[in-house]
């Protein structure tokens, strides 16, 4: 420790050696949920991204006020990031489907899974439909004979339904609020028709 004629000083107890190693202390950080939307009541969930959040709560009303404010928006949904299953993403348009295995573990109580696919890279997963399982993997497997044909699947994510924090139809009065903002276009101004009149206004004046 440093010695100084100051006793303030000493009393801090400060190191000789401040640039020696320590631990670097744990960051506290927020959790990641995926936020998934719908555009319309007869349109798909969709993916839209990802907010951070101390609890599922939290992480619905982050992404309400992220994803919905600019856009109509007639539902939404998180689920925690930890919460999703995933398959590899296939190259070359081949269907991951085929390459599923038909066999999966035997074990756990049945419950409902959520399916989102990825059809293209570079788009966004979307909901496809459910499939009740004892556990993700014999969901994969019980989904297969319904998407195999389908046009190449590259990615899956099956997520449980239970996992997912959805709003409700008593939910659905918040959407009332997001009207589309035509304020936010300069179109809405209609500045040309109005520059327009001022000049014939000043005609009228000279």
């Amino acid at each position: 420790m440093n010695n100084s004629l100051d006793p303030r000083i000493n009393r801090l107890n400060i190191d000789e050696y401040p640039a020696d190693l320590t631990r670097k202390v744990p960051l506290d950080q927020f959790g990641t949920y995926e936020v998934f939307t719908q555009s319309k009541a007869e349109q798909p969930y969709q993916h839209e991204g990802i907010v951070h959040a101390p609890n599922a709560e939290m992480a619905f009303i982050f992404a309400k006020e992220q994803f919905s404010r600019r856009m109509t928006c007639s539902g939404l949904f998180v689920v925690e990031t930890k919460n999703i299953f995933v398959t590899a993403t296939t190259e070359n348009n081949i269907n991951i489907y085929h390459q599923v295995s038909d066999h999966s573990p035997a074990s756990g109580e049945p419950e409902q899974y959520e399916f989102f696919h990825l059809m293209k890279r570079g788009k966004q997963h979307q909901h496809v439909g459910s499939i009740e399982a004892r556990n993700a993997q014999e969901a994969l497997a019980l989904a297969k004979p319904a998407f195999a044909e389908e046009d190449p699947v590259l990615n899956v994510w099956v997520i449980k339904t239970q996992d997912i924090l959805f709003t409700s139809e008593e939910d659905a009065i918040i959407w009332n609020t997001l009207p589309d903002k035509k304020f936010r276009s300069a179109s809405a101004y209609k500045a040309s028709d109005k520059i327009k009149a001022f000049k014939e206004s000043q005609k009228s004046v000279l």
